[in-house]
């Protein structure tokens, strides 16, 4: 960790925590992006961009995988109560973006760095 700043000026944990907040507004993708075009040197932003967008990449696609399978299960059963069911399944990934994002943003501006399973070791690689 290099605990200087990015090519941003910012701090680099800073930099890394603002990577995460992808909440409510696109920030953390937008900075994201920005990182890994400009940042260089800093391995640990790059990191926690990667981190950052591959996870909500995650997020996004089994949300709309969840969505079309309820939506079919919906069709085939023509029971919306079930299919209501297997929806409320993409509020739970929310939920554990939400949770996850919150977690690693913390992390990172404490200097230390979350590495997810699957997701931290691609991003690894990648910075």
């Amino acid at each position: 960790m290099s605990g200087g700043k990015t090519a941003l000026g910012l701090d680099s944990n800073v930099g890394g925590a603002i990577s995460y907040i992808n909440i409510c507004l696109p920030i953390g993708l937008i900075y994201s992006i920005i990182v890994l075009v400009t940042e260089k040197t800093d391995k640990t932003v790059r990191f926690h961009a990667f981190q950052s967008l591959l996870m909500l990449g995650a997020a996004i696609v089994l949300s709309v995988a969840i969505g079309l399978f309820a939506g079919i299960v919906g069709a085939i059963t023509g029971s919306g109560m079930l299919s209501g069911l297997i929806g409320t399944m993409s509020w739970l990934i929310s939920l554990l973006y939400l949770g996850l994002s919150v977690f690693a943003a913390v992390k990172a501006y404490q200097n230390s760095t979350v590495k997810l399973p699957v997701i931290g070791d691609m991003a690894e690689n990648w910075a």
